[in-house]
């Protein structure tokens, strides 16, 4: 299933639901900072553009308030967040990497697992 394209406001709502589990609207609200969040009915109105989306859905339904539950995972929405990236690089990774290793970001233990995990992928190719 073809994962869908999530806004910044999106991905902090999903994120909130990847922490703590199934949560209603207002606690949804309650997870933003108390000054600057979004209004409720913003979060409100989101929360149902992602069920529409199918990013989400409602899990049960407490008194008044649906409970709603992530349908995607944090790591299919990171990958399809990191394919729209390389893509503005047509597909080319060696820019990006170029970029962290100049600005000191990335490390030898983050090289050290990304060897770990081309080794990795290259044995599942090959069985």
């Amino acid at each position: 299933m073809r994962q869908p394209k999530l806004s910044r406001l999106e991905l902090q709502i999903m994120e909130a639901l990847w922490k703590a589990g199934p949560l209603s609207v207002r606690q949804i609200q309650e997870s933003f900072p108390a000054r600057g969040g979004p209004a409720y009915t913003t979060i409100q109105t989101t929360v149902y553009r992602l069920e529409a989306k199918k990013a989400l859905r409602r899990a049960r339904k407490i008194g008044n308030a649906h409970i709603f539950e992530a349908l995607i995972s944090r790591q299919s929405a990171h990958r399809r967040l990191i394919d729209e990236f390389l893509a503005l690089f047509g597909g080319r990774t060696q820019p990006v990497m170029s970029h962290l290793i100049e600005s000191g970001t990335l490390t030898l233990d983050d090289v050290r697992e990304a060897e770990k995990a081309l080794r990795e992928a290259s044995r599942k190719r090959k069985s």
